[in-house]
């Protein structure tokens, strides 16, 4: 734990750690629990009771009293509502971000630690490599990254789950064992009982897997910086519900840079927690460059172009006219608008944006 703060230099004085009551996140929360206690800083488990077995309620029930036996606080988040037919195993990762996430911002909880760990990287890859992801999903879970406005932290990447079992034993701690881990429904499960045939075969093992991951991860540290250079030269934003760039500058982008920067406007202004499919944001970016792009709705955004550029302004909710009048009354109390010649579509996202934080 020491190392990992040392690298990453994660500034938060509490940590919620996600807790399932399996062996990597239990492990996580204690050793965290540890680490926080001598560095002045406090840990939060959260458990998240998805509702879809029978034994789901007596599992986080008994993280509750575990973390309690320890001293650590916790709580116990609830899926509520219908749950989907089909595609229940990713459906249940994003209800169990949403929830763990929307307790830390209502908490005023800044960093939340999963715990994933080298295996985990090593299965993500292969996963990711057999959907024929590109250097960015190859590059696969980040040590640190963020969603929904809170910092993930991913401590154990270079830790074996044998030794985070190890090390519960030495604690006395048992740790619940998720049937859904032997489904061979799950593709993540048929490559986690392919791995050991892998390394025994090609002498491919988990560790040089997640080393690539490592490589990978520097490649895409690259360009996202270039990334945040070009946003910084080149886009305009106008309150994260707007953005801009001039066609000619977009056009004289690599198209790897293109897919990159319109995949990183559609994420802010969108606030979506991920880009839209990949190849939905090609598409439109070999439309935009061609003469005859008509504007499109992606990832909650509509990308159009006006004035000589390409514009990504959030999609209206609830659209409203919003007559010359309005605005011009509208730019008197916000003056930052006054002369700056804006489409139609960013002046209704300004408005609303405006009229909900009010609300609120």
């Amino acid at each position: 734990m020491e190392a990992f703060f040392e690298k990453y230099q994660v500034a938060a004085d509490k940590i919620a750690v996600g807790v399932s009551g399996g062996a990597d996140s239990l492990a996580l929360a204690l050793r965290l629990n540890d680490w926080a206690k001598k560095n002045g800083k406090k840990v939060v488990a959260l458990s998240v009771d998805h509702g879809l077995r029978p034994e789901s309620r007596s599992e986080v029930e008994y993280v509750a009293e575990l973390m309690a036996k320890f001293g650590i606080e916790h709580h116990i988040l609830t899926w509520l509502g219908e749950k989907p037919q089909k595609g229940i195993e990713e459906a249940a990762r994003r209800a169990r971000y949403d929830l763990v996430l929307g307790w830390c911002r209502e908490n005023g909880v800044s960093c939340y630690a999963t715990g994933h760990h080298m295996r985990d990287q090593a299965e993500t890859f292969l996963l990711r490599l057999i959907r024929g992801s590109g250097v960015y999903g190859l590059s696969g879970m980040l040590p640190v990254s963020s969603m929904q406005g809170v910092t993930i932290i991913r401590p154990q990447l270079d830790d074996n789950p044998e030794d985070l079992r190890a090390y519960l034993t030495e604690c006395a701690v048992c740790w619940v064992e998720d049937p859904s881990n032997r489904c061979d429904d799950f593709l993540r499960v048929k490559i986690r009982k392919f791995l050991p045939t892998l390394e025994q075969a090609l002498g491919l093992d988990g560790k040089r897997l997640a080393s690539t991951c490592a490589t990978l991860a520097n490649t895409r540290n690259f360009i996202e910086s270039e990334i945040g250079d070009i946003m910084f030269r080149y886009v305009q934003n106008y309150d994260d519900v707007g953005m801009k760039i001039l066609c000619s500058q977009f056009k004289s982008l690599h198209k790897e840079l293109q897919f990159r920067l319109l995949s990183a406007m559609i994420k802010i202004v969108g606030e979506q927690a991920y880009a839209p499919e990949s190849e939905e944001i090609s598409r439109v970016c070999q439309t935009l460059n061609s003469e005859n792009y008509q504007g499109r709705t992606l990832g909650g955004c509509e990308i159009f172009v006006a004035q000589q550029s390409i514009w990504v302004v959030k999609e209206a909710k609830n659209p409203t006219v919003l007559s010359k009048s309005a605005w011009d009354e509208f730019v008197l109390y916000h003056r930052q608008y006054r002369r700056l010649e804006l489409p139609y579509k960013l002046r209704v996202a300004i408005v609303e944006k405006c009229m909900n934080q009010n609300r609120s």
